[in-house]
């Protein structure tokens, strides 16, 4: 589909579819006698003594588990000699910082919960299916870690958000609204809930547990100026709760000003995704589409092969099923609506910035950039692409 335009006059910017290490050593002096702490309430830990694995054998290790243990009032529940060695304890915070004084102890750190992967069963959109398997025949699931996208807040900058939308779980907040100038960045197109729900949603979503902020670009015509684009940039690059990612499904002609804003707003350390176009031209005449600091994201068919619409080059960097995905929509807290463009492709790779950024919290976004090209599929897609041939997978 096309870029909605507005009149030259207004320089427009449209939508591109219509559619740890505990640091407890430290805390006794050296040469101290550890005494066991009384009282406060016992938490696990898992104990990591000095010395190799598999230097002792398992009674001799089960033996030293037990005598270090019972020397600071608590037991050794399961102990590890080949994977590591040391073992597990249940005590009191103050007790595990005697142990780890302790000259035979490496590390002592929080015995943390660990969950199963979740798989969703038929999936809304077939986007979400195909961004967990490398290749053909969908398997009509997708697989997702349970935390997928916990903490981390994704910007949606586009024409707001329906916040109450029952997908968004209660997860959706408004940041602001670049067109009337307030704090109410309400979603009077479609357009810009559509994308958070692939974001984000609980059922359309990519990155289910993300935070998810509307900031209103474009009115609800789908059109904006570089300046109100501009505006929601420097509200993002000011306000962001790191660790943060940003979503712009939109874009026009190239526009030096708005590429300066992206740029500098992906130095501030957060990872933007952005739409190549749908012009089927070459993205190095779009922007911010054509901003190397980016993830600049093309759009594939259910076929596996390069949506006709979509804009191309080697300023793509990876590319998303962009036809026919189903999502969230703004006309009510149920709807929902199925539309196509780079704009519906540009969302899955923000989802999945989310989802490696909740397990990869301090990094940065060239880091995530090259997380996700590395775990994509290669030449999985066909058609005269003129781009990298690197079909989004989903990684943690």
């Amino acid at each position: 589909m096309t870029v909605i335009r507005v009149p030259r006059s207004r320089t427009a910017v449209g939508l591109l579819a219509a559619t740890a290490v505990l640091a407890l050593s430290t805390s006794a002096p050296a040469g101290a006698v550890p005494q066991p702490a009384q009282g406060g309430a016992e938490t696990g830990y898992i104990v990591t003594l000095k010395g190799e694995p598999g230097a002792l054998t398992s009674a001799v290790a089960k033996a030293q588990s037990r005598t270090l243990a019972s020397r600071y009032g608590a037991r050794a529940d399961h102990t590890y000699t080949e994977a590591l060695h040391g073992f597990s304890t249940h005590m009191t915070k103050a007790e595990a910082a005697l142990l780890a004084a302790d000259p035979s102890v490496a590390a002592v750190t929080p015995d943390r919960e660990v969950t199963t992967s979740a798989t969703q069963p038929s999936p809304p959109s077939w986007g979400l299916d195909r961004i967990d398997q490398p290749d053909l025949p969908l398997d009509n699931s997708f697989s997702y870690p349970d935390t997928a996208g916990s903490d981390v807040t994704a910007y949606i900058i586009d024409t707001g958000v329906r916040i109450s939308h029952q997908d968004f779980g209660g997860r959706a907040s408004y940041g602001y609204d670049a067109i009337d100038k307030d704090m109410t960045a309400a979603d009077g197109h479609g357009h810009g809930t559509h994308v958070a729900g692939t974001v984000a949603g609980s059922s359309y979503g990519v990155a289910k547990q993300a935070d998810i902020v509307g900031v209103r670009v474009l009115d609800d015509s789908g059109s904006g100026t570089t300046s109100q684009v501009i505006a929601g940039i420097d509200w993002v690059t000011k306000n962001a709760s790191k660790p943060a990612v940003a979503n712009m499904s939109l874009g026009g002609i190239a526009d030096s000003a708005l590429d300066e804003a992206v740029r500098n707003s992906v130095a501030s350390g957060i990872t933007y995704a952005i739409a190549a176009g749908n012009s089927s031209a070459p993205v190095s005449a779009y922007s911010p589409a054509r901003v190397g600091e980016a993830i600049t994201v093309g759009a594939t068919q259910k076929n596996d092969a390069m949506a006709v619409y979509s804009n191309y080059g080697s300023g793509v960097d990876i590319l998303a099923p962009g036809s026919s995905i189903t999502s969230a929509w703004n006309t009510g807290d149920s709807a929902s609506n199925t539309i196509s463009g780079t704009s519906m492709a540009t969302p899955h790779v923000a989802g999945a910035a989310a989802v490696y950024l909740a397990g990869h919290r301090t990094a940065g976004p060239a880091q995530v950039s090259d997380a996700l090209t590395s775990a994509a599929a290669s030449n999985k897609i066909s058609g005269n692409l003129f781009s990298p041939n690197l079909l989004l997978q989903i990684t943690g």
